[in-house]
């Protein structure tokens, strides 16, 4: 049923944020958000692909790494510019290191040049080096309008650099990913992150060998895809693991499927912010072991919601899943507890901290409009 309207205008919101043909969790949340305001009668979002597809002929360029680069900037670019046209609020999804000079900056600089409100919607794990590092990314989220992040980790990067932001976190489709009760859990481990060297997979290849040596019938489920992925099957292969399963790319609304099979999830990054993925584990009732880096103790208390291990420290890892697999009602506890974290995480209770915000920016941007029309 559609959300009430509070307002007889509709504003327009330009969401700049990656297509679902980037699988990763800005565009899932993008994607859920645009999902959710098609249903609504108060705001009219629409997206603005970070990457555009380029008209057919030029399609076969895309293979070239540079050249994809340039030509996924020169469709990007205008396309900001066309959606100034249509928007009342520009609502940024950013990343960190190039890809914050490629997306969110250009989306900033022509929105000012538009006069219209800016919200960044900073989510990478990577903030406290990317802040450190760039003046750039620092004076940028200092302009903008309003910055939104999804973690109390990142609110805290944030103020250490005298940097403003509130929390809107994530959403996630209770719906969808549904809690089933695991009585006595089995060996099935599930990694749903992607092949990048960010989320160190191969630490989960490797605690796995040692769960494996412990449970010999146990089986690892690995969905994703990205730049490691042979150098990963290459590892699994050299680990002598039986029953690996690379699945490759899962849609986001398949993936349910996976963790409603598993009975055990694992995640070993070694950066992070809040990752979807455990929350879509605790709103499945899988356990979690993850490292404890980043922002992922903001949302995983160690024995309370899932278990911790150190970065990189397969053993540990491994450790971890062992006491879940011979401690049934720890396992329990803690499933329980993850799926009460994301009762508040559904879009009925998060839907209104959006629309709040839109409308601030838009109300303000109209006010200085009108003084400086006098």
């Amino acid at each position: 049923m559609p959300a009430e309207v509070h307002s007889s205008h509709v504003l327009r919101v330009a969401i700049v944020a990656p297509s679902l043909g980037i699988l990763g969790g800005q565009a899932v949340q993008a994607s859920r958000l645009l999902a959710a305001w098609q249903k609504d009668g108060e705001i009219s979002a629409f997206l603005v692909p970070i990457d555009p597809a380029p008209p057919r002929a030029l399609a076969p360029l895309r293979r070239i790494k540079y050249v994809r680069t340039l030509l996924t900037q020169l469709c990007y670019l205008p396309s900001l510019v066309r959606a100034m046209g249509r928007a009342d609020v520009i609502h940024v999804f950013s990343a960190s290191y190039s890809s914050f000079l490629l997306a969110p900056l250009p989306a900033v600089i022509i929105a000012r040049l538009f006069g219209k409100p800016v919200l960044m919607n900073y989510r990478s794990g990577q903030a406290p080096d990317h802040l450190r590092r760039s003046a750039i990314a620092r004076a940028t989220l200092r302009g903008v309008d309003r910055n939104i992040v999804p973690s109390r980790f990142l609110r805290d990067v944030f103020a250490g650099h005298d940097i403003q932001a509130d929390i809107i976190p994530n959403v996630v489709d209770l719906a969808r990913f549904r809690f089933r009760s695991r009585e006595q859990l089995r060996p099935r481990l599930l990694s749903t992150r992607n092949f990048e060297p960010l989320y160190n997979v191969a630490c989960t290849l490797r605690a796995f060998a040692d769960v494996q040596r412990r449970y010999p019938d146990a089986t690892l489920t690995v969905v994703g895809a990205g730049s490691q992925g042979a150098s990963l099957r290459r590892l699994s292969a050299e680990l002598g693991l039986r029953g690996v399963t690379f699945v490759g790319a899962v849609k986001p609304e398949d993936i349910w499927r996976y963790y409603a099979d598993a009975d055990i999830y694992v995640q070993t990054p070694n950066v992070d912010n809040m990752p979807g993925s455990v929350l879509e584990a605790f709103a499945s009732g899988v356990p979690v072991v993850a490292t404890e880096v980043g922002g992922v103790p903001a949302i995983l208390t160690n024995e309370v919601h899932g278990l911790l291990a150190p970065r990189d420290d397969a053993a540990g890892v491994a450790s971890q899943v062992i006491r879940l697999l011979e401690d049934s009602e720890l396992a329990k506890r803690l499933a329980l507890a993850g799926y009460a974290s994301v009762e508040d995480l559904v879009w009925d209770r998060i839907r209104d901290r959006w629309a709040q915000t839109y409308r601030e920016l838009s109300s303000r941007a109209a006010a200085i409009e009108a003084v400086q029309s006098r």
